[in-house]
């Protein structure tokens, strides 16, 4: 289920293509687009295709998704964001031939943290939760529970905004679908919880 709220969400960089068809959002991202800030590969991107909602105080924000991934770097996830440098996205990444669950932390320079999951199949689950300075990142896996990937500091004394993410760096014509998109309070036990990730 698509929260209702997130058809009047802003585009940060419309996609080329985009709709909601029967509940779901179906995207095709533009050439060469990425969020990134400056570590390593020394470029700064913002080109990334982002439906942003606004958010406050704590939370948990949902997402299920799948994507054509093909070529390096295809990804797509959720996004909070409080402004150019300072963001987290999460979710897959297709790099070396694998899936990855990947999340990049920015404040003002990017970082980038992998859990390689070749046994992903279908759609993937992503889930953040805000509580405080602290954002809980963490996966559906093989179980149908959901894992811990991060806990990542992200402290933000201004307005902050969430939801679907795509971007493809080496190429155009991605395609991503998202099946489901929640924005809700923060689950009480977000750290080690055991419940089924349904």
């Amino acid at each position: 289920m698509i929260d209702a709220r997130l058809k009047s969400a802003e585009w940060l960089n419309p996609p080329p293509h985009w709709s909601f068809e029967e509940d779901r959002l179906r995207l095709t991202t533009a050439d060469q687009t990425d969020f990134w800030q400056g570590t390593l590969y020394g470029f700064h991107r913002d080109s990334g295709h982002a439906l942003l909602l606004p958010v406050e105080g704590d939370f948990t924000a949902t997402a299920t998704f799948s994507g054509a991934y093909e070529t390096l770097y295809d990804q797509a996830g959720l996004m909070l964001r409080a402004g150019e440098g300072h963001w987290i996205k999460a979710g897959i990444e297709f790099s070396d031939g694998l899936l990855n669950m990947s999340v990049v932390v920015t404040r003002t320079r990017s970082d980038w943290s992998t859990c390689a999951v070749p046994e992903a199949d279908g759609a993937q689950k992503i889930r953040l939760t805000r509580k405080g300075e602290a954002v809980i990142v963490q996966f559906r896996n093989a179980r149908n529970r959901w894992q811990l990937l991060r806990v990542a500091d992200f402290e933000a004394g201004g307005p902050l905004a969430i939801g679907p993410m795509a971007c493809s760096p080496q190429r155009a014509g991605f395609e991503a679908v998202f099946s489901q998109f929640t924005l809700g309070p923060a689950v009480a036990e977000a750290l080690h919880d055991e419940t089924p990730a349904d």
